[in-house]
């Protein structure tokens, strides 16, 4: 349980990751979202504050639909719903923080409610919702910071520490999956797996080749950017691909990393400047006379950005955002693989061969080229369809249905074509921009846009 009371030694620390287990039948899948706002006049980025902004824009959905306002010393960052969290990132992004599921058929369930929502009133705000993990038109420049507390320190530490790390602010969307864990062994078991198939995640999910108004020669720049953002607290560890890893080197990790704040009394201390202060430093020393407590180091490792990330729950992070259709096959993905002893087993099987040099150049060329990296003589295009394969044998096997009789892996079969095409929403977007769309903003926001009659179908 998260505390104000200070801490007094690391082994509280790694405590934390031990409360954080549940037994097989308690273990629910949630989902993160985030899409994209533009103007439907020009693809532009739609500003954060004023009368059209985001922050009006979910005002409006607060009193359409009955969300409660959360407020940030007078700025509006987020709405609460009965299940769910909608929330405001830092480029003026939504996204939707979605509640803990037993099956894909409840988080798509929560995610077309959500997405006619968005569409509905975005649109009377001459809006689009794109179904893209980069902003395709808006320069850095040409973006509002949500003048939120927390970002207002992340941004000017950014500025210092790597050249994307704006970017990755206020340009790009992703799509995440968290899951739990039944002890110890099961959580980096699926840590371990999150980083080692990293790379086939960012295959087959790429979706964001254009930015700044033209294609930028990656199939997702988003995963490029997280590689020149900050080195203190993104990539892949090496010391999760250890079979002997655990709480204590995930939590001693975690220690070496700069803090970026704290929170007292509804304010966040900026701990930045100077810069360099780590978690383990705060709890050997203090800041100011202040002790670390567990929610400093929950909100502390809510600021880790790796490819897996652990907290109280495992997240898979690999995923650029993706148009609706597809927005479930990511936790599809990670329930079918994740959930099943032997399928977590078959998963590994792909890519357990692989050094931890092989593994980054992998994760680069899987940025570049999508299904086309190679590794070594085999196409990842053959590995992620393996992958694909192997999650849909685990949702069968889980055996959760519909209304209409169907489990979850009906989630996975546009994902599978796909993939077995060669294809995935970068290579798409890439042949339609230079094709039917003629390089025109109007005729991409149109073909990227969320289609609300669609959604209400």
């Amino acid at each position: 349980m998260v505390t104000g009371h200070p801490i007094e030694s690391v082994e509280q620390l790694i405590a934390y990751f031990a409360e954080g287990a549940k037994p097989r039948a308690r273990w629910r899948i949630g989902t993160e979202h985030e899409k994209i706002l533009v103007s439907a006049r020009d693809g532009s980025a739609l500003p954060v504050s004023g009368q059209r902004g985001v922050m009006a824009l979910l005002r409006r959905m607060a009193e359409r639909f009955a969300y409660r306002p959360i407020e940030d010393h007078g700025v509006l960052i987020g709405l609460e719903g009965p299940h769910a969290r909608i929330t405001v990132e830092p480029g003026g992004q939504v996204e939707l923080s979605g509640e803990q599921c037993e099956s894909i058929h409840c988080t798509q369930r929560e995610f077309a409610l959500h997405a006619r929502q968005l569409t509905e009133v975005a649109r009377e705000f001459d809006a689009l919702v794109l179904g893209l993990g980069m902003h395709p038109f808006s320069a850095v420049e040409q973006i509002e910071l949500l003048p939120k507390q927390r970002y207002r320190i992340m941004y000017p530490y950014m500025q210092r520490k790597g050249r994307l790390g704006v970017r990755m602010m206020k340009q790009t969307a992703a799509v995440q999956a968290n899951i739990d864990y039944g002890d110890e062994a099961d959580a980096m078991r699926k840590l371990r797996l999150s980083f080692g198939l990293a790379p086939l995640f960012y295959a087959l999910f790429a979706n964001s080749p254009l930015s700044d108004g033209g294609l930028n020669g990656y199939q997702s720049f988003r995963g490029h950017v997280w590689t020149d953002t900050d080195p203190d607290r993104c990539g892949m560890p090496e010391f999760v691909f250890r079979d002997d890893a655990g709480f204590e080197d995930y939590a001693r990790y975690a220690l070496g990393v700069p803090l970026y704040f704290i929170a007292r009394d509804d304010n966040y201390v900026d701990l930045t400047r100077p810069p360099g202060i780590t978690f383990g430093r705060f709890l050997a020393e203090g800041f100011e006379g202040e002790r670390p407590t567990l929610a400093d180091w929950a909100l502390h490792l809510s600021t880790i950005f790796t490819e897996g990330r652990l907290r109280q729950y495992v997240e898979v992070r690999s995923a650029d955002s993706q148009p609706p259709f597809l927005m479930p096959a990511v936790p599809a993905l990670v329930k079918g693989v994740f959930y099943d002893a032997d399928c977590m087993a078959a998963g590994w099987d792909l890519v357990k061969r692989w050094s931890y040099a092989e593994r980054l150049e992998l994760l680069d060329a899987a940025h570049k080229h999508g299904l086309s990296a190679r590794a070594g003589r085999v196409p990842l295009r053959d590995l992620a369809l393996e992958l694909v394969s192997i999650a849909i044998a685990g949702l069968e096997g889980q055996a959760l249905v519909d209304e209409h009789g169907q489990d979850e892996s009906i989630y996975l079969a546009r994902l599978y074509d796909q993939a077995r095409a060669g294809q995935n929403q970068a290579t798409l977007a890439i042949e339609q921009w230079k094709g039917r769309w003629n390089y025109e903003a109007q005729r991409l926001i149109r073909g990227c846009a969320y289609d609300s009659e669609a959604l209400a179908a």
